[in-house]
């Protein structure tokens, strides 16, 4: 499974954004799902994960201000990102946690 992250762009520091990870089938994202991000030079690292029963998981640099989410009937699991900074600033990606292969990102730039 592949999936492919949308939604991203520029935004001022205090922003918001919502981020979409989009699937043919809802098989593909009824399975534990992560968003991840990467810094130009830095390893790409999981931000927030949200597992079969819809429970989930934030790193604290990021938990109280993005929210991951699962909707059914788009087949689209979300990240909603609020009170962002610019060390928010990264090309996010989404990608079932068991599997290896990565979609196109979405690039997310926060302004100061």
């Amino acid at each position: 499974v592949q999936l492919q992250a949308s939604g991203g762009g520029l935004v001022q520091a205090g922003g918001s954004l919502r981020l979409s990870c989009a699937a043919s089938v809802y098989e593909d994202i009824a399975q534990p799902i992560g968003w991840y991000r990467q810094v130009p030079g830095k390893q790409r690292d999981l931000v927030a994960s949200i597992g079969r029963s819809f429970s989930t998981n934030y790193v604290d640099s990021v938990r109280g201000r993005f929210t991951i989410s699962r909707d059914h009937a788009k087949n689209t699991v979300y990240l909603q990102m609020n009170s962002l900074k610019p060390e928010d600033t990264a090309v996010y990606y989404c990608k079932p946690l068991s599997s290896d292969k990565w979609g196109q990102g979405t690039h997310v730039t926060v302004s100061s």
